[in-house]
């Protein structure tokens, strides 16, 4: 089955594309093993201390942030959608088994193309609010999520 990527922006996405320079099961799987997930999800000097993933629609979506002082930063949602290699669809609405969160920000569309043997990688950040989008931009989603792209295609290329 191939996905069709929504291209549909809303105002209230932000979006980071990438050619990485990998086959895009290898991209994938940087998403969906933990250990492998916290070795770059984080833009460095922040890390990932720990990642609980349970790839299939309705499964936990949980890992923690640290931040160079310290402090520790949890984050829970969901799969909505799995596409294998394809397409993953995660959002923090709820907490674990459909139980909603208390404060939903965003749900994240990942793409993963075929590309000439190397991967068309799309994050699609789609928010509840204006104010949630603009929070997020001002947190540095370009420059964050983009050093994680780095990151991310740095480790596929040793995979």
């Amino acid at each position: 089955m191939t996905v069709v990527p929504d291209t549909k922006t809303d105002e209230r996405d932000l979006v980071l594309i990438r050619l990485i320079d990998a086959p895009r099961e290898k991209v994938y799987r940087a998403f969906t093993d933990p250990e492998l997930l916290k070795q770059w999800f984080a833009p460095l000097p922040w890390t990932i201390t720990e990642a609980e993933l349970d790839v299939r629609p309705g499964g936990i979506n949980r890992f923690v942030m640290r931040s160079p002082e310290g402090e520790l930063y949890p984050n829970q949602g969901v799969y909505l959608e799995v596409v294998p290699n394809e397409k993953l669809v995660i959002t923090d609405a709820y907490t674990e088994a459909w139980k909603p969160a208390e404060k939903p920000f965003m749900t994240a569309v990942l793409t993963f193309e075929e590309e000439g043997g190397k991967t068309r990688y799309t994050a699609r950040a789609r928010h509840w609010s204006m104010e949630d989008k603009e929070a997020h931009e001002k947190m540095g989603f370009h420059e964050g999520w983009g050093q994680c792209a780095d990151q991310l295609s740095a480790l596929v290329t040793r995979l």
